[in-house]
């Protein structure tokens, strides 16, 4: 064996190595990458979106997964299947982007919820199932900053071209006009007729427990 062929054989190692680095660089950009599919009809949607990737013209892929609770216990947030992906686009087309437009930037407090993350939020066992509209992509929790909760859920209620439900949770003015939060949802097409029903979940004085009324009204 010439020396040239020991050197061509140890050199090979290094030239795996950097095919590797190039797969891994090529991976990380993908992963970055942004590409725009906030006009692309939302049965053509990849289902391996990029988290970066535009989904309307102000919302992007992750924000409709995005959640604190999930990154703090290491949970896997992603869509279970198309079907949520596609109702969470529809949300985020028909909901979050009318409100962009009319208050300015913001993302919201959440939106899609797997059923893992459901339980940890609600403290339940590994066998319960949630019925959760955000556990099926239908639903997002609104906070805008000054913009009182109970104005937000109002002018949702007034401008929104649809909406299933649209509730004010936990407003309390006196813990100023941002407490609580507005859950919006929305039906995802041909999976039925939206209620259009607007609810509060506010404190029963009579047994001080949070409970479901008819109306967008506050704490008292």
């Amino acid at each position: 064996m010439s020396p040239r062929q020991t050197k061509a054989k140890a050199a090979a190692p290094k030239a795996v190595k950097a095919v590797r680095r190039s797969g891994a660089a090529r991976s990380a950009a993908a992963h970055d990458a942004a590409p725009d599919y906030s006009t692309t009809p939302i049965d053509k949607i990849p289902f391996d979106l990029p988290p970066r990737a535009l989904i309307s013209p102000n919302f992007r892929a992750y924000e409709l997964t995005r959640s604190d609770l999930a990154d703090r216990l290491g949970i896997d947030n992603g869509f279970a299947s198309l079907r949520e992906l596609q109702a969470a686009i529809y949300l985020a087309r028909q909901v979050l982007q009318p409100v962009r437009e009319a208050f300015g930037s913001f993302s919201p407090n959440s939106v899609y919820r797997g059923q893992n993350l459901e339980r940890a939020l609600k403290n339940k066992p590994s066998t319960w199932l949630t019925t959760s509209q955000h556990a099926r992509g239908e639903a997002c929790d609104i906070e805008i900053v000054a913009k009182p909760t109970l104005e937000l859920a109002a002018w949702a209620r007034d401008n929104l071209p649809d909406f299933d439900q649209i509730i004010c949770e936990c407003y309390d003015p006196a813990k100023g006009p941002n407490s609580g939060w507005v859950h919006i949802s929305l039906k995802a097409p041909g999976t039925g007729t939206n209620r259009r029903q607007c609810l509060s979940y506010v404190r029963d004085p009579g047994s001080g427990r949070l409970v479901y009324v008819d109306g967008l009204t506050a704490m008292v």
